[in-house]
Order: structure tokens, then sequence, then C-alpha cells
């Protein structure tokens, strides 16, 4: 069809774009790095370290403290944020790559007389843009040629394609209806026509719909709320911890130490030894703080999401927001498209039922002369344009979605030239509701093709299993065959053939041999069935929402198995929907499992109401129209082929289009969580021991049990290594049997208090039996005399080196709920590599230490009675285990009560 415009001049256009702007939708503002990273300092953990740091630097500035303390806090804020920060960073520079490759549109213009190409920014209002079939709507505008068929799929959910005609040259546009209006971001299917633009950019209802995604308000997720009050409570923790242990040492120091309390200590002590022990006194209560606050837990975050990330991208889900992926494994119910979701988006050959009412899913399946004959059908009973320069992928121009779904399914059988002639055809229309071609060269027949009840009542032979033409004799188990196609929503269709030329009155052939009756939907795809059962058995809610009828979305949820297990499911309509309150909604929600006739307005509606139950909340979209609720959600997926606008809004784009993929981000989500209360049980652990160990040790004769420099290395250096151990802990299967963690839950659960209260008090127990036994201290004396200096520095340095290792041993603990400590240990190639790490590192400093970690050299025989001492914590823990799966239940089976 050739069309003849003129267009806009180039005056025009500029003062059209002067007049009305450009067509450049505003999109969410880009943070830059330096902001990600400012943001990221406001992290509550991260706020107490600056904090102690900051007071380290003032004290070693005026000689109170050395300069390596404040570096290793300062290393650990430096790696937690700029770990987190590059990896967000350097994500999201990726995602905006893919968003610019797709922006990139070129779009058909009529400019000053002719027809040439402009990018889609550069569109204005008054413009004449020509549509072909596969082109994107680029602009808000009015058809005023030709006709199309129009997938608004992307706007309103709804997957039929729209027929949309030219406005009457005498019609004004004001009246003009939505049967000539076109909208960005629509997919033309069919037809070939030319519109003028009316809207641009911002005005356009893709604009405007993308004004109120930027509205939307930023959540916290889950991990983070938990964070918050975790860091709360540890600061106070820390904070009342180092008030004790300062008043503790002062009054050790001046009042029960000193003979006559303060009085002789007053008399006895210069002003400068008073000023020294009540600085020393100061700085352990801020090393207090330190070792209180676990400073390697955002950075074992930042490094768990990273990992985990590129993990994901590898399984093609691409993870735009790094806490998005915690959220996802959070969830607690998840609202999901059908259409390119849980289907493959596109109708399909799904049932072949042939005339003795056998059924069949594949091609080949069928009977060798069958197939053939039904190919032959389908490939001259069309007028589609059939391309097969890619035999896999052949295009099909001019083909409806009835035609295309029957041509791939004949696919591998397809020939591009045909020794034919055609002689008649009678096409498709709705009154007669089927089509017809006479054809004569290679085969001599009239092929048929049409609703499967309207040929059927004529066929009177249909081809057996030996491809021979044989009498239908029993229509009835058809019809039987038929109705249960039709209650699974599949759209039938029947091919027949005939010898009987076509009469002029282009009636049906009163005698057909049917080659068969075709099943067709929107199939689902492979995983979905597999996939939506694994969500369930996570405890996730799955409901699906769809612009199709209530039958059809009833038959496809029954197929992806939405409606096991619960007697009371049910289905709704948008418009039942929308007659229930809001209370009653929240009522039937745990039980609803479909939505059918949706519209964007329902979707945001659950959404809120999800959130309101306090429930994680995970919505998938792909067209314009679901960008608002996808931005709302706790965690937003958006599908890779759809808009930009939905990819712009989600916290995670799958980019396969595949529900399977969703149940890969929950999974690592799971594992991402579960590696952090890994972490925090560790790290507490050495914490409290130290704290309890600091606190002890000046009523045991031992000023400093573990120096200042001896707990940095064992809080910041030790910890932040053993968080990079537990960074790498593998995504278990198993994890997805279990039910959500609950939004309201604790960060640190029971098991997790047991776990850091038994083991950090036995670690601080035993440390106060090294500390104070005769045997002990003439073990590790290094053949000095028992009151000598040297004996003493010998000792204190098999104590540091002991509670080094105590925790190094509790990592194997924390890594695993299990009794069996080294269950999936090589999974995490990071864990044995890190552990050996620390463990060199730990023997070096012990033996090269010398004045600034306060040790000597040990000998064979006392490394070995240090690592004996030190593996305490393994039958102990061990213990505890055996206990909590005895009354409790083991936490690694479902259904622990722990």
């Amino acid at each position: 069809m050739k069309f003849n415009f003129t267009g806009l001049s180039s005056q025009q256009v500029e003062a059209s774009r002067a007049q009305y702007g450009s067509n450049t939708i505003t999109t969410m503002e880009r943070e830059t790095f330096w902001d990600k990273l400012l943001d990221n300092f406001k992290d509550p953990l991260i706020i107490i370290l600056v904090v102690a740091l900051i007071i380290t630097i003032v004290l070693a500035f005026l000689g109170y403290a050395h300069w390596y303390e404040g570096v290793g806090i300062a290393l650990a804020v430096v790696i937690a944020t700029f770990v987190a920060t590059w990896s967000e960073h350097s994500n999201e520079s990726a995602f905006q790559k893919l968003l610019e490759e797709a922006s990139i549109i070129q779009v058909k213009t009529f400019r000053e007389g002719k027809l040439g190409q402009l990018n889609i920014t550069e569109l204005v209002v008054g413009d004449h843009i020509l549509l072909q079939p596969g082109d994107t709507i680029p602009s808000d505008g009015l058809l005023i040629a030709g006709h199309l068929e129009v997938n608004e799929a992307s706007l309103t959910g709804e997957s039929e394609a729209v027929h949309k005609v030219s406005l009457p040259e005498k019609v004004k546009e004001e009246t003009a209806t939505e049967e000539h209006k076109l909208f960005r971001a629509a997919l033309i299917e069919d037809g070939e026509a030319v519109m003028r633009t009316t809207a641009v950019g911002d005005k356009t209802r893709y604009g405007e719909t993308m004004k109120e995604i930027l509205s939307a308000e930023d959540r916290l997720s889950p991990l983070q709320e938990k964070l918050v009050v975790l860091g709360k409570h540890i600061a106070m923790f820390g904070y009342i911890g180092a008030v004790v242990i300062f008043l503790s040492f002062i009054g050790n120091s001046m009042f029960w130490q000193p003979e006559g309390g303060i009085t002789g200590y007053l008399a006895t002590h210069e002003t400068g030894l008073i000023i020294q022990h009540v600085l020393t006194a100061m700085i352990l209560a801020i090393i207090v703080i330190v070792v209180a606050v676990p400073e390697g837990l955002p950075m074992v975050i930042a490094m768990v999401l990273a990992m985990n990330m590129k993990k994901l991208l590898n399984v093609k889900v691409l993870v735009r927001k790094l806490l998005g992926i915690e959220t996802a494994g959070s969830l607690t119910i998840l609202f999901s498209d059908k259409t390119g979701t849980l289907t493959q988006g596109q109708l399909a050959v799904e049932e072949v039922v042939m005339g003795n009412g056998q059924h069949h899913q594949k091609l080949e399946n069928l009977p060798e002369t069958l197939r053939y004959l039904i190919a032959f059908a389908l490939r001259n009973n069309t007028s589609a344009v059939i391309d097969l320069s890619d035999p896999v992928l052949p295009k099909m121009v001019g083909a409806d979605r009835t035609d295309q779904a029957m041509l791939r399914f004949v696919t591998p059988l397809l020939k591009q030239e045909q020794e034919i002639d055609i002689v008649e055809v009678v096409p498709f229309n709705s009154s007669r509701k089927f089509s017809a071609t006479q054809v004569q060269g290679e085969k001599n027949l009239t092929l048929v093709k049409g609703a499967a009840e309207v040929l059927l009542k004529n066929c009177t032979h249909y081809i057996n299993a030996d491809g021979q033409a044989v009498p239908l004799t029993d229509k009835n188990i058809l019809d039987d065959e038929m109705r249960g196609l039709s209650k699974r929503a599949m759209r039938l269709l029947a091919v027949a053939v005939t010898d009987m030329p076509l009469k002029e009155t282009k009636e049906l052939p009163s005698s057909l041999t049917l080659l068969g009756i075709f099943g067709l939907r929107d199939a689902l795809r492979p995983t979905s069935y597999s996939a939506v059962k694994l969500a369930k058995s996570a405890g996730i809610h799955v409901v699906m929402i769809t612009g199709d009828a209530k039958e059809t979305a009833e038959a496809i949820a029954k197929d992806v198995g939405l409606l096991e297990g619960d007697d009371q499911a049910k289905i709704l309509t948008s418009t039942e929907l929308a007659a229930l309150s809001d209370d009653e909604v929240k009522k039937i929600l745990p039980h609803l499992y479909v939505v059918s006739r949706a519209f964007p307005t329902d979707k945001s509606r659950l959404v809120k109401l999800a959130k309101d139950m306090n429930w994680v909340v995970g919505m998938t979209g792909d067209g314009v129209n679901d960008a608002p609720a996808v931005k709302n959600a706790d965690v937003g997926f958006a599908m890779g082929s759809g808009t930009e606008m939905t990819k712009e809004s989600s916290d995670i784009v799958i980019l396969d289009d595949n529900f399977s993929s969703i149940t890969k981000a929950v999974l690592y989500g799971r594992t991402l969580f579960k590696s952090i209360r890994k972490f925090i049980v560790f790290q507490l652990t050495v914490g409290l021991s130290a704290v309890l160990v600091s606190f002890c040790g000046q009523f045991l004769g031992f000023e400093l049990p573990l120096t200042m420099t001896q707990l940095l290395w064992i809080n910041i250096i030790m910890d932040t290594l053993a968080g990079l151990a537990f960074a790498g802990e593998p995504a278990l299967q198993r994890y997805m049997l279990e039910k959500p963690t609950p939004k309201d839950e604790r960060l640190i659960n029971n098991d997790m208090w047991s776990a850091i209260l038994l083991n950090g008090g036995i670690a601080a127990l035993m440390s106060v039996i090294f500390l104070t036994s005769d045997f002990i201290f003439e073990l590790f004396a290094g053949g000095y005399p028992l009151d000598s200096k040297a004996a003493e520095a010998n000792f204190l340095t098999a104590f540091f080196a002991f509670f080094v290792f105590m925790h190094i041993f509790n990592t194997f603990n924390a890594r695993t709920q299990s009794l069996n400590l080294f269950e999936n240990f090589f999974e995490n190639k990071i864990f044995p590599s890190v552990i050996s790490g620390i463990i060199v590192i730990q023997i070096l400093l012990v033996t090269f230490g010398g004045n600034i970690m306060r040790t000597v050299g040990l000998t064979f025989h006392e490394w070995v009675h240090v690592l004996l001492l030190a593996a305490i914590l393994i039958p102990i823990d061990m213990l505890r285990k055996k206990i909590r799966n005895t009354w409790f239940g083991n936490p690694v089976l479902a259904g622990a009560k722990f």
C-alpha cells in the first residue's frame, strides 16, 4: 500500500517542538557513583564505625592510641562501602546500557515531501508516521490512512489484537473514538497505515504513567529494616558495655586494688599516671564499642550480593538493585502475569486429535503420511507470505496469530517452493468460519481449515494411523474430546481435505476427510508447573493476574498447578474483586489464586492490601500498565521483553521472561539471608567473648589480657576475612522447602541466640580458666622462671593464639546448622582458602608480631597444646545442636519449631 504525505517542513518542526516539546520521556534521576557511596555511608553500622574511627584518630593525635588502630577501622569502612557501591553502580551501568540500546528506535516519518527515518526522540506533534507490522508505536496519535491490527497488551494487558481504522476525513479530531487512536508502546501486528502525532514525550499516556512511577516512594527492604533494629540494639549493647568496662577499670584501678581505696590511690599516684589510667579506660571502652559492632557485616552483605548477582546473571536474572535479591528471598506473595511468564506468550498447537480420538502433542508423533498431508494443507491454505531463509524461525508476513501457530507447528516440513497452482480460494470470514483453497499440480485437492464444529459436520472420512482414508462412523467420540479441550481453554481448529472442487457459491464441500482437530492456546512454558510447585513449597502464595476470560484463566491455573492443595481456592474477575471491600479482600487473599479480566488498578490495589497485611510482596510485569504496581511492590520483577518503563520501575529484570527464573532469584535471596545470619552468629560470638574477657581480665590480675591491637585484629581483620568466607556459601535447594522469613521476625532468632550465648559464654569461661589455671601457666611458661616477665609474655602470647583459634574452629560450627560440619564444604570454594589464610596470618602475627602485637614465638609443642584446647567449641556446639534437634526439631528439615 502506498501513501503520499508531504509532512512537516523544517520550520513547522521547530515551531511544534517549541510549543509541544520533544518526544523524550522523563526517566528516573540517575545516582552517580559518589551519590551511591554517600548513601551507603548512611548505613547504621557504618555510622557507628565512623564515630569510632573519629575518636580513635583524635586519640592517636594526642598520643594515647596507635595509628594502626585507626587504619584497621578505616579499612573495614572503606571495604564495606566501596564494594557495595561499586557492585550496584556497575550493575546499574550495565542496565542503562541495555536500555540505551533498546531505545535506539528509528521511525519512518514523512517530512518535506519525503519518507525518511528519524530517531524516536526527534518526533514532534503533527508528524506523519508510517506504521508497518513489527513496529512499536512511537507516540500517541490518530490513524489517518490505512488500517491496523494493534497489540495493546503492554498498555492494557489484553493479549488479543485490537482493530484500528483511519479517521474519516470529515470527522473532527475531538470526536475520534478509540478505534482511531493509537498509543505509544503498542505493537503493530498486521496492516499498514499512517498516523498523525497528537502527543509526544511526557504528554503521552506512556509518559503520564511514568510520572506516577517517579512519584512513588522508595521503601526499605526487609533486610534493611532488620539491620536498622539490629544496629540500634548492638549500639545500645556497645554503649552500655563501654560504660561498664570504663567504670570497672577505673573502680578496679582506683578503689579496689590500692591499699586504702581511692585515698591510698591518690596518695601514691602522680597526676600524669592518673590521667593515663583514665585514658586507658576510655580507649578500652572505645575498643569495646568497636568489638560489639559487627563491622564485617556491611562488607559481607555487599560481597554476597555482588557474588550472587553474577551467578544470577548467568541464569538470565539481572539484579538492578542489590537488596532486591534479599527481598526476593523473603517473598510471601507473588502476583504474576500469565502471558509470557507462566505461558510462552504466543498461540501454539498443544493437542492434535485424530479421527479415531487419539491425542498427540508433537508433530513427530503423528503418522508420517498424515503429518506430511497436514503440512501441505496448512502451507497452501493461507494468505501468509512465508520466508524460509531461516528454516528454524521462518518469517510469516500477513499471517494472523492462529495461522502463525499452525504454521509453526509444521515448520520442519514446510517447503519454500510448491509445485502447485491455485485454482480457487475461499477466504475466511466470521459467517462462514472456514477458509478453503483448491490446488492442482503436486496434489489435486481442496484444502479446508476452520472452526472444528463447522467442519466436523461435513467430515465423512479421516486418515488413520496407516495413512489411509477410512469412514468416520462415530463423531460422538470427537465431540467428547472437543469438549475436553474446550474446558482447558483451547481454541479448536479442524483441517480437512477433499477431492471435490470448490463451488461458485463458496459453500463448504459436503464430503471432507478429516486430518485432525487442533487445540490451540497460549501454551504453558515447559518449566512453569515445576516452578509454581517449587514456589508453593517455599511458602510463596502465587496469584495469577490476567486480562483473559475467567474460563481461560481457570484452565491455565489448573494446568500450572496453582489450585492444587486448597479446597477454598478462589478465582475472581475484576468486577467481582471490585465489589469486595478492602477487608473482604484481605480475608480471602490467602485463598485467592486467579484474577481474570484484570485492570492495572487491580494490581496496584492488591499490592497495597498485601503490604497492609505485613506480607513481603512481589509483582511481575512487562507492560506500561504494570509499572506502578511493579514499583510499589517490595520487589518488582520486570520481564526482559517488557517496556523500558517497567524495567525502570523494577528491582530485578527476568531476561528470559521465565517464571522459573523468579524462583532462582528467591533461592539466591534465601542463601544471602542465611549467609548473613551465619556471619552474625560467628561475629557476635567473638564480640561477646572478647567483651567478657576484657571485663573479667582486670579482676584476674591482667590489666589487658587482650591488648587493644589484638582486639582490633580479632574484631576487624579476622571478622572481615571470615565474612568473605561466609560470602561464598552455596545455594541449596532445601532452602526452597522452608517457609519465608516473616517481615517482623528478628534478624537473630532463638537458634542463633542459643549459639551466640552458649559458645560466647563457653569461650569466655575457657578464657578465664586459661588465665587463672596454674597448670596452664606452667604449660606455656616457655621454660622461663614462673615469676619472670618472659614467662608472662609467653603465656599471654599462648592465650592470644588460643582465643583466636577457638573462634577459627567456631567458623565450622557457624557455617552449618547440621551436625555434619563438612556439609557442602567444598561447594563454598572461598571458605577453605580464607580460613587457611586466617590461620597463616595468625601464626605469622604470633611469631613476628613483637611489641606491636605483644607476642613472642611459640614452640611446636606449645602450638599443639593451643590447638587442642582451642577445639573445645566444636564438641560444645555439636552437643547444643543435638539437644536442639531432639527437643525442637532439626532446622535443616522442614517443620522445625525453633
